[in-house]
């Protein structure tokens, strides 16, 4: 499998990533709605990968309460040195005033939980799930400094920032000599492609590596989803859970995307989640897309979005299909591309 450099580190990681959000199901009807993989199953599926070349598995404290990261503990026991961690901290995780946030005192108990409950003694890359306003800065970056080195964590990372949180958290990385966020945990797909207005350009001009969370839009991008059909019976997106949560995209920016993607998908002979994959492969900033799975044919054909590329006609037309009006400033600075390119 393809290998990239994370950010401005010297780390390479796979092109393709693990989720481990259907690991476990919990009690919560948020992670049910995405899966309940055991650990037996959930070890079958990082066979599967490791297989492929897929070395990387990302997780995140809140998972199922903590469940997704004890299967995902113990689906890669005995080969921690043949593995990539990724994990987030920072949401609620307990009852008390101090178990949320990014605070000191937060971190270092969710990191420690981490640690415990994945059986291992290091994290890879460690990600903020979301950013703290109620906490300096400051604060934050020292604690994953000091815990970088500690030798707890290697890497540092954040997700779900926007451009003037990341921007100000690297400002102060290099005011101070601390650890650098290397990589950005986004949402971003051919529904959504608001990334790239912002946080896109932030990336390739500060070395932040972009790794691609929901790539096919909360299930909207399956193939399933098309103009005149009713959804299947069996979709996240007749759940709550997406309506509560879900960013909300416009069914006929979903249906024009959708022909789009069929059109490309009988000319590569591909289907419409691994031509969807494949162009956010060719975007700029992106170092890893995470592909989730609820069962081992789930996995195996997001697993073949890889190890070919559309051709530039077919990135134009993807491209064409999936433009919106951007918002000011954005729209405005698109008319003076002389001073203001887009990125590439």
């Amino acid at each position: 499998m393809e290998q990239r450099q994370l950010g401005g580190s010297g780390f390479m990681v796979p092109v393709l990533s693990l989720g481990t959000g259907t690991f476990g199901g919990g009690n919560s009807e948020f992670f049910k709605a995405w899966g309940a993989s055991s650990a037996a199953y959930a070890t079958r599926l990082v066979d599967i990968c490791l297989d492929a070349g897929l070395t990387m598995f990302d997780s995140a404290n809140v998972y199922s309460g903590g469940q997704a990261e004890e299967i995902l503990g113990q689906a890669i026991k005995g080969r921690r040195d043949r593995v990539i961690i990724s994990t987030k901290g920072t949401f609620r995780f307990g009852e008390g005033p101090n178990d949320v946030g990014s605070s000191r005192h937060h971190l270092v108990n969710a990191v420690e939980g981490s640690l415990r409950r994945l059986g291992t003694d290091y994290i890879d890359l460690y990600q903020l799930h979301g950013f703290d306003a109620r906490t300096p800065i400051e604060e934050t970056l020292r604690t994953l400094d000091d815990l970088v080195r500690a030798g707890k964590i290697r890497y540092i990372g954040c997700s779900n920032f926007s451009g003037w949180h990341l921007m100000k958290s690297l400002a102060l990385s290099g005011k101070y000599g601390l650890e650098r966020y290397v990589a950005h945990q986004a949402y971003y797909s051919l529904i959504g492609r608001d990334y790239e207005w912002e946080l896109m350009p932030l990336a390739l001009d500060q070395r932040v590596g972009t790794v691609v969370w929901s790539p096919l839009g909360w299930g909207r991008l399956t193939g399933k989803i098309r103009r005149g059909r009713p959804l299947p019976e069996e979709s996240r997106l007749r759940t709550q859970v997406v309506v509560d949560w879900g960013p909300p995209v416009e069914d006929e920016l979903v249906y024009r995307v959708v022909d789009a993607l069929d059109l490309v998908a009988a000319e590569t002979g591909k289907t419409v989640p691994q031509v969807a994959i494949n162009w956010l492969l060719q975007r700029p900033s992106v170092a890893n897309i995470i592909i989730g799975a609820r069962n081992e044919e789930q996995l195996r054909q997001n697993l073949d979005a890889v190890g070919w590329n559309l051709t530039k006609e077919q990135v134009a037309a993807l491209d064409a299909a999936s433009e919106t009006t951007l918002p000011y400033p954005y729209w405005h600075q698109r008319g003076f591309t002389e001073r203001n390119p887009p990125p590439v």
